[in-house]
């Protein structure tokens, strides 16, 4: 991955899993050029409940132009199914990458980028990836291939669902009280499914680097949660970097020039990628 190429991009959507007679689709965005390129998967955000593998398309184009593989998902959500099958298809996901990875000229050690909900998705990924609950879909032909993440990049995540479920019942976010109901259904599963409680109490967790970005002034993802998070992650031994963006669009960011910041993601995300693949 060289610093200034800027490469075009393939894009295309390819079925990772199928359940039910039902297809879950990845869109691939390739460079175009012999890489091997570092190659991620990107989780949506949408607290848990909304959104598709099209929502951080701006994100995605933006690094495959700098020389990434993205896969970007789509997975189970509300109504159709609560935590953790999500978690499940981001397994198998994975998996699937490292076994495809070759085919987009992509590396077979494979990283992970996830914002808001996506973000909570992606560490909790990271920290239990041989996880019983979360790698019971069979990834066909690769039984020995397992979901552990070479790194991960988590945008502004709802790093604890708990808390965050308490935040929003403090300042009435009906919509964010839903959502969190329709997904974990109990405060004892946000508690189980919780990167915060996890670091604290599992007694086995991997420990991958983690690039935080965060949002001056966040309402949704309150930055109490977050400095938590990153001080028991540090505690425990993990590496995370911590990067704070000033007037970042709240939903579906498309990097631009007319914006700073969002070019600023983009190129702390390539840097990282490139320190952990180098």
């Amino acid at each position: 991955m060289e610093n200034n190429i800027e490469y075009e991009v393939d894009e295309r959507d390819i079925e990772y899993q199928r359940q039910a007679d039902k297809a879950w689709l990845a869109r691939i965005y390739q460079p175009k050029g012999s890489g091997p390129f570092p190659t991620i998967v990107d989780v949506h955000g949408g607290a848990w409940h909304n959104g598709d593998r099209t929502n951080n398309a701006g994100i995605d184009r933006a690094l495959a132009a700098k020389g990434i593989v993205v896969a970007a998902l789509d997975f189970r959500q509300p109504p159709e199914a609560g935590y953790p099958a999500s978690i499940c298809d981001l397994n198998l996901a994975i998996r699937w990458l490292k076994a495809h990875a070759a085919e987009f000229n992509g590396t077979t050690s494979v990283g992970a980028f996830g914002n808001s909900s996506g973000g909570h998705q992606v560490v909790l990924s990271a920290l239990r990836p041989r996880h019983a609950p979360y790698s019971a879909l069979q990834l066909p032909n690769h039984p020995e291939i397992d979901a552990s993440l070479a790194y991960v990049i988590a945008g502004w995540p709802v790093i604890c669902p708990l808390y965050r479920f308490h935040f929003a019942k403090e300042f009435n976010r009906e919509e964010h009280i839903k959502a969190h109901i329709d997904y974990w259904r109990t405060e004892e599963a946000m508690a189980e499914g919780s990167p915060q409680t996890i670091i604290e109490k599992d007694a086995q967790v991997d420990l991958s680097p983690i690039l935080m970005l965060l949002k001056a002034n966040d309402k949704n993802h309150p930055l109490e949660m977050q400095e938590r998070f990153i001080a028991s992650y540090r505690k425990r031994g993990g590496a995370i970097e911590v990067h704070t963006f000033d007037g970042l669009p709240e939903h579906r960011m498309v990097p631009s020039p007319s914006q700073p910041e969002t070019m600023r993601v983009i190129d702390t995300i390539t840097a990282f990628i490139r320190r952990q693949t180098a």
